[in-house]
């Protein structure tokens, strides 16, 4: 999941390749995506898993969600909302 700087909108979408994905939306590689028009380019949450049928099932599952649903996610695993992408391009 992205998010703009304040955290106000959030992105939930699924890729095979999340580090190349993630240089994508900081880029505006597509810009007229939700993340180039809204301005999410913190990675806030990802999950890792065994196949891509699991993860479009959860992508699903997440965007089938509330806001508040979203966020209790997000705050599990990363309270302090921090920008992960960075990590990635190591």
């Amino acid at each position: 999941m992205m998010t703009t700087v304040d955290n106000t909108a959030i992105y939930t979408g699924v890729t095979s390749n999340l580090k190349q994905r993630y240089w994508q939306h900081l880029n505006k590689q597509f810009p007229n995506s939700f993340t180039a028009r809204y301005h999410c380019y913190k990675l806030v949450y990802f999950q890792e898993f065994p196949d891509i049928i699991s993860a479009i099932a959860e992508e699903k599952r997440i965007k089938g969600g509330s806001r508040n649903d979203k966020i209790a996610i997000i705050t599990s695993l990363n309270p302090g909302w921090k920008d992960l992408g960075p990590f990635l391009l190591d």
